[in-house]
């Protein structure tokens, strides 16, 4: 445990269970009807507690009294890309949001290092960062009712494509 801990604690509002990473800041936190939202370094903890990393939030957004929050989960691999899946968006009530909603539009926007819409099969590419680890992971998203396997195909041409332009892919 660092000495800023030991001295000021971890930021995290009393009451929160969830277990930070020695590497892990608090950024702003807010309580629910049912625990916290707390935006760290490394993702949004949700109540539970369970931590989000900033690369699987599809979708955030603040109503003025509910941060609305679309969790993607990896859906399989096409040749070093990540296909991802969107949940159903889940509404978590805040009657003092504090820099909750700014942090995390922050955080997600700020993970995204390029993205690029591909109709033909009907998908979203993105390239971003993931929190703790070094370079960015292709992640592609495709379109409901779009061809999961054209999808597949058209995402590991272009991870190879991207992989053949690293300077460490000799």
């Amino acid at each position: 445990m660092g000495i800023w801990r030991r001295l000021f604690g971890s930021g995290a509002p009393e009451g929160f269970t969830g277990g930070l990473a020695a590497e892990e800041h608090v950024l702003a936190s807010a309580a629910t009807g049912d625990g916290f939202l707390v935006a760290t370094t490394l993702g949004l903890w949700l109540p539970g507690p369970r931590r989000l990393g900033w690369h699987l939030v599809s979708k955030a957004s603040w109503t003025g009294s509910a941060l609305s929050v679309v969790e993607a989960v990896e859906d399989g691999d096409a040749g070093g890309a990540v296909l991802l899946r969107d949940l159903p968006a889940v509404k978590y009530p805040l009657a003092a949001p504090g820099k909750v909603p700014e942090v995390v539009h922050a955080r997600v926007t700020g993970s995204i290092r390029s993205r690029h819409r591909n109709e033909d099969p009907g998908a979203w590419f993105l390239q971003r960062k993931v929190p703790g680890r070094d370079g960015v992971v292709l992640q592609v998203r495709p379109d409901p009712g779009a061809d999961v396997a054209r999808v597949r195909e058209i995402a590991a041409e272009t991870a190879a494509r991207l992989a053949s332009l690293r300077p460490d892919s000799d």
